[in-house]
């Protein structure tokens, strides 16, 4: 399995190396979505720096979303995806691969955005430790799930639209645990519900989607 999985998680970013669709496409819509926040906020600096870590994965999801869209479009033309249900290679390595594959690239992704909140909005993070912990955790929520819906919405014909559909009320809960939990590495301070309890309600959601994928990702590759 973690044979298949680096295989394919290799294609795909020789793929995504050689295209360069997320540096040049998927990075720049997410600096503009920033910027656009910035704007918009830039009146009250205040409410610019306290809402920095929703605005920031708010960006962040909608570039998972165009990602995940990216890593399904490689496995839809010229009969790619018969021949990677034909290929032998293990159902739950494919999931583990396209996943990770998808995870590297939305890791970049929040560094450079992590730079521009940084430069846009004038925030000094307080707990980059805590601030890492969270976007590994979040990443793998984000990249499992998308990879799962990903590939139920691959076989339909409107799987453009189709897939924010059900893709963003699932992400709902990461989005606002990993709001809550960047909210208190910037801030260095506890406020409500403390930020360990965010951080298990994102370790639970990233091991369900892993688990639940690596079950499920074979019967929903021949489905589609």
């Amino acid at each position: 399995m973690w044979r298949d999985a680096l295989l394919v998680a290799g294609k795909d970013l020789r793929i995504e190396g050689r295209s360069r669709v997320a540096l040049n496409q998927v990075l720049p819509f997410a600096v503009l979505v920033l910027v656009l926040f910035a704007f918009a906020l830039d009146p009250d600096r205040g409410v610019l720096v306290r809402a920095a870590a929703g605005l920031y994965w708010v960006a962040v999801l909608f570039s998972a979303l165009l990602a995940v869209q990216r890593s399904q479009a490689i496995e839809s033309g010229e009969g790619t995806r018969d021949a990677l249900r034909l290929s032998g290679l293990d159902p739950a390595g494919v999931f583990l691969g396209k996943a990770g594959a998808v995870a590297v690239q939305l890791l970049v992704l929040e560094v450079l955005l992590g730079l521009g909140v940084v430069v846009l909005y004038g925030v000094e993070p307080a707990g980059l430790g805590l601030l890492a912990v969270t976007g590994l955790v979040a990443t793998a929520g984000l990249a499992a799930a998308g990879t799962l819906y990903g590939v139920i919405a691959a076989g339909l014909r409107v799987r453009e639209t189709l897939l924010p559909l059900l893709l963003l009320p699932v992400l709902a809960p990461v989005l606002i645990a990993a709001t809550r939990v960047s909210e208190t590495a910037l801030s260095g301070a506890s406020a409500g519900v403390p930020a360990g309890s965010w951080l298990v309600l994102l370790v639970t959601f990233a091991v369900l989607y892993l688990g639940f994928g690596v079950v499920a990702f074979g019967p929903l590759l021949e489905d589609g």
